[in-house]
């Protein structure tokens, strides 16, 4: 055997062994303890503020009576829920649930996407901050005082916007307490309130393009629309489909907080989802059991709904959770 050959096999014999795997773990979960530590507290306010209440779900198969708690109230089974759907209200508050949601979902994607091409197209960087920071703002205002504001604006007495109407030869509408308008209002605020933290999503997807293929697409001679229309709009596909796939389990969420802020016994017909309904019948009527029915019918549909979302983003979007 050569000298070279035996120094070899003299060197792979005194290489070290592998640690045990027991130090290893040992050595993981020392490094890993603070981490634990830090997301315990989220994790107990989890489990008491998401996981507790739903011990409450028996009370969609009881006659619930406050004074004899859950355990005292009689067990009544599927009657709470044949009551709802018997309701003549029912269909008509699941139909503008889904109505409303469906439109916010369509004008909640196009406008942030309209906007962040626009914003890409900008060359000032202090003039893109500054808009980005104006339409960043309507977003971290709660629908308590977004809704005054709005009630002011489309007043129909004194509203600035139905004075404007009033100079283009236009009456006043009353949007606010008009049935024909009122979901559409709706959706026209929630994009004027959202659309600008949404484009934080497609401005970032829109960096990750490569400046290459715009340089080749000038080189073939595109102008802009068509540098948008071959390289933009294909560069945040994947993006744009997995945003509109997760956002399919909030097809039954249609927005408590502005509606309640906004609606009225004028526009019910329109105007009320199925978060407004439960709130009516569980702590306007007393209803209780009634209320955790349509609640629970809700949450279950959102449950199916959203894990459809998640599997279409998966295949569609390689988007995983885990």
């Amino acid at each position: 055997m050569s000298a070279t050959t035996q120094t070899a096999a003299d060197t792979g014999s005194a290489s070290p062994a592998a640690p045990p795997a027991r130090k290893t773990r040992t050595r993981n979960w020392k490094m890993e303890a603070p981490f634990h530590l830090m997301i315990f507290p989220a994790l107990v306010c989890v489990l008491i503020f998401s996981y507790g209440p739903m011990a409450g779900i028996g009370i969609a198969f009881q006659k619930f009576v406050p004074t004899s708690g859950l355990f005292g109230s009689k067990w009544i089974g599927f009657d709470n829920f044949s009551y709802v759907y018997s309701l003549p209200d029912t269909t008509r508050v699941i139909y503008n649930t889904v109505f409303i949601a469906v439109m916010k979902m369509i004008a909640g994607m196009a406008a942030p996407i309209a906007t962040a091409l626009l914003l890409n197209e900008i060359a000032r960087p202090l003039f893109k901050r500054v808009v980005q920071t104006v339409i960043y703002m309507p977003h971290f205002l709660s629908w308590v005082i977004l809704s005054g504001i709005i009630v002011d604006v489309l007043s129909p007495n004194y509203g600035i916007f139905n004075d404007f109407l009033g100079w283009l030869g236009i009456k006043p509408t009353f949007f606010l307490g008009d049935e024909r308008w009122f979901p559409f209002v709706l959706v026209g605020t929630d994009v004027w309130k959202e659309f600008g933290f949404g484009t934080i999503v497609y401005l970032a997807a829109l960096t990750g393009i490569n400046p290459a293929l715009y340089e080749a697409a000038v080189i073939d001679g595109a102008g802009r629309w068509k540098q948008t229309l071959y390289v933009t709009l294909p560069g945040i596909a994947p993006i744009v489909v997995l945003m509109g796939t997760l956002s399919l389990g909030n097809i039954l969420n249609a927005g408590f907080d502005q509606v309640f802020n906004l609606y009225s016994p004028t526009v019910y017909s329109t105007g009320d989802i199925l978060d407004t309904y439960v709130y009516r019948l569980g702590l306007v009527n007393l209803q209780f059991g009634v209320a955790t029915a349509v609640g629970l019918f809700k949450s279950v549909v959102s449950f199916v709904l959203i894990s459809v979302s998640y599997l279409l983003a998966y295949r569609l979007a390689n988007y995983r959770i885990f």
